[in-house]
């Protein structure tokens, strides 16, 4: 068992991941920490992640009570930030991490900057004055890069129309069509987590890969961090159907400049070339709104909010009645100027 803080040198006050600067931050006295320049206690000893199921605090010595699948947490007695360095080795250690860039402040005014701009949400919530909670949470993904053999037959037609003298015709071409296509696409996020919503976490992409970094503990400092509930062989048919409809529209368009294509065969082998592992940040809101609550979802990253707001029947009656109102006078408009009203 170890468990993994970060304790200033100056004070020894808990340092978390400062967003802001991408810095190991002290909030006491304000040293900061190149993290790249901090050894890494994970590259220096390897644990089984059965050793132990009860962690202390290295602050406050109180029992860190956490659920399995977390990798990292903060004690709920003293604030710490820990990492629970055991579940984090061998085949659970991730090969890498974009970092947050966007802090708590920031993602709560984010949020309710995107409350505001709800146009069939109730007033009530607009006011984004009702979050019950907003935590910064390490999601586990795996990023496959698939490379994919691709046949395809097909009869299509051209149909071409013209005149002659007092004549339409109408000419016909047929064409036994083949295309062989390789596509291999890099990076494709699949969510690990059991407890994630797999459609908000579809939904937070794209993320940005550029800031792919070399995992290391520190960045996990004063956040929450799950590790995968589900190996990359486990999530392969999901990665392969993610691909399927990006495959199916660059086929389309390989195929373009017929009037018609119907396919006789269509062959797709997808090899899987690798998987890495790796924790992408989001921000998980809470929001309690008409005695219901609500989970919304935002990249650590770029801002982007996903979720499904309540909707104010009162606004959605509103707004299908001016659209009916709108289309009404378009047509009343369009009948006065064919009666000659602008003469």
């Amino acid at each position: 068992m170890q468990v993994i803080e970060y304790k200033c040198p100056n004070c020894g006050s808990g340092m978390v991941f400062d967003s802001e600067t991408g810095m190991l931050s002290c909030e006491s006295c304000g040293r900061k920490d190149n993290i790249e320049q901090i050894p890494d206690p994970l590259t220096k000893n390897t644990f089984s992640a059965d050793e132990a199921n009860e962690y202390h605090c290295n602050s406050c010595g109180a029992v860190i009570m956490t659920e399995s699948e977390t990798t990292a947490t903060v004690c709920s007695f003293c604030g710490s930030g820990v990492v629970l360095g055991d579940r984090l080795t061998g085949k659970l250690a991730p090969a890498m991490v974009i970092p947050f860039s966007i802090s708590k402040d920031e993602a709560m005014q984010a949020f309710r900057k995107w409350c505001r701009n709800g146009l069939l949400t109730p007033m009530g919530f607009m006011t984004a004055d009702r979050i019950k909670g907003i935590t910064g949470m390490y999601v586990p993904f795996w990023l496959y890069a698939l490379n994919n053999k691709i046949e395809v037959q097909a009869h299509a037609a051209k149909v071409r129309t013209y005149r002659q003298g007092d004549y339409e015709y109408t000419e016909t071409q047929h064409f036994e069509v083949y295309r062989k296509i390789r596509l291999n696409y890099v990076k494709v996020p699949i969510d690990a987590s059991e407890k994630m919503n797999d459609e908000l976490m579809d939904k937070l992409e794209p993320f940005p890969y550029d800031q792919l970094k070399s995992f290391k503990t520190p960045y996990l400092a004063g956040y929450i961090a799950e590790k995968y509930s589900y190996n990359d062989e486990e999530l392969l048919p999901r990665a392969k159907d993610k691909i399927s409809t990006y495959i199916d529209s660059y086929i389309q368009s390989a195929m373009a400049g017929y009037s018609t294509v119907n396919y006789t065969s269509k062959q797709i082998d997808t090899i899987l070339k690798n998987a890495d592992y790796a924790l992408l940040p989001v921000w998980v809101v809470h929001y309690d709104y008409n005695k219901l609550e609500y989970t919304f979802a935002m990249n650590g990253q770029t801002g982007q909010v996903v979720g499904k707001p309540p909707i104010s029947k009162a606004k959605v009656t509103a707004w299908f009645a001016g659209i009916s109102g709108i289309t009404f006078l378009s047509l009343k408009l369009i009948s006065w100027m064919m009666g000659g009203g602008f003469w």
